[in-house]
Parts: C-alpha cells; structure tokens; sequence
C-alpha cells in the first residue's frame, strides 16, 4: 500500500515521505533525497502545503519544510469523502429512480420462488388472485416460515380463491369465486410488481415491476373483491 491511496500523486507521496524521513529540510535536500527537480519539489511542495501535509517557516528568508503528523492523512481522506458524498447521493438517486423504471424477472423452482416471496414481505399488504394449496405442498416448511415472517412484520393478505379449502389466516380476509372461475395461475400483487406464479413439479414465476401495470391487476382485484363471496 502507498500514499496513493489516500490521493496523492507519485510525488506528492515522494516529497511527504521524504520529510519524514529527514525532517525539516530545505528544497534542494529534499531534491536529493527524492531525485526530483528542485523545480518539482517546489511545485509539489506547494500542493502539500494546500493539502495541510507539510508546513513550512523561513530561515534566512529560505523555506524550510516539515511534514505534519500522519494522522492528517486519514483526515484527507475523510474530506475527500465528505467531498464526494453530494456527488454519490446524486447517483445513488438516479439509480433508485433508475430501479423504478419496468423490469421483467423470470424465476424458476424452489429457490426462484422463495426470492419472489420475500421481496413481498417489504409491502404493507398483498393482494392474491387465484390462491391454491398446491402452494404449501410445494413448500410447506418455506410457508410456515414466510407466515410467521409476514406476521411480524404485519403485511396483511387480501386473498380472492375457489378453493373453499383455502381459509381465512391471521391478518387475512378471503373471499370465494364460483368454481368455473378458477385457474391455475395464481397472481400476486404488491407494491409496484405483480407476479404471475405457475405452481407444480417446476414452479416458475414472471415478475414484472412496472407501477401502471400492478395498478392495472390492482384494479382487477377490486373488482373482483366487490363480486367474490364471503
């Protein structure tokens, strides 16, 4: 590791450590020490002093050098830190924003549809269209695990099903369709994304994280809610 590190150029960390090294010394031992031109060393001497690393007094209206404490090295970094944070928080925004723009994520079996599932757990509430056991017998200790999750974190369950066999849980209100509604894709709807999930052997689900279109199936859902039966 080397001064670059903390910012500075080749010679800046030449002459620095140079001076410390020697001590307090005129430019032109400074230039043997280093090898650099006595031209150089003033011009680098210059930028040190501008960046509090080296101080200087005259002597026989000569400067004379000496390196400050080492520790203003950390300091130098953290200026250069708190210099850059207006610059990151400006692209850490536009890659926020950028993270909102339309994504289409396609996930496949167990693993794939665990990531789904737990990105729902950062939602206030989820909206479940077409609801189906075959869910927990693909993965029962997972579900066991996500409820109890999802309680803790209060994230309630709007769930509209035929499957009469599919009952109301805690933090949960279900609503029933005649059976000719039923299908096998089961949609879930969360905050901006909507997941359309295909449970069996080889569950797959295609996300999609688009505000228009989960406010699309967001609208189907009410609507669906205002016909569905208790």
């Amino acid at each position: 590791m080397n001064l670059k590190e903390a910012g500075l150029t080749d010679n800046e960390g030449k002459v620095y450590t140079a001076l410390i090294e020697i001590g307090s010394s005129l430019a032109g031992k400074i230039s043997r020490k280093t090898g650099l031109h006595r031209r150089t060393v003033y011009d680098v001497t210059e930028t040190l002093i501008q960046k509090g690393l080296i101080s200087y007094m005259l002597e026989n209206n000569r400067r004379v050098f000496s390196a400050v404490n080492p520790q203003r090295i950390l300091d130098v970094i953290d200026e250069r830190k708190s210099m850059l944070m207006p610059l990151v928080d400006d692209l850490k925004h536009k890659f926020d924003s950028s993270k909102k723009k339309e994504q289409t994520n396609f996930y496949r079996g167990k693993n794939g549809l665990k990531m789904v599932f737990e990105s729902q757990l950062n939602s206030s509430e989820i909206l479940i269209l077409g609801a189906t056991n075959k869910a927990y017998e693909s993965m029962p200790y997972y579900f066991k695990w996500f409820n109890e999750r999802r309680k803790q974190k209060k994230v309630r369950l709007r769930i509209i099903t035929s499957d009469r066999s599919i009952k109301p849980k805690m933090l949960a209100e279900t609503k029933y369709l005649p059976e000719k509604d039923s299908d096998h894709m089961v949609i879930n709807i969360y905050g901006g994304s909507v997941a359309m999930i295909l449970w069996g052997k080889k569950p797959f689900a295609l996300v999609v994280e688009q505000e228009e279109f989960a406010l699309g199936y967001r609208k189907y859902f009410e609507l669906l809610w205002k016909i569905a039966k208790k």
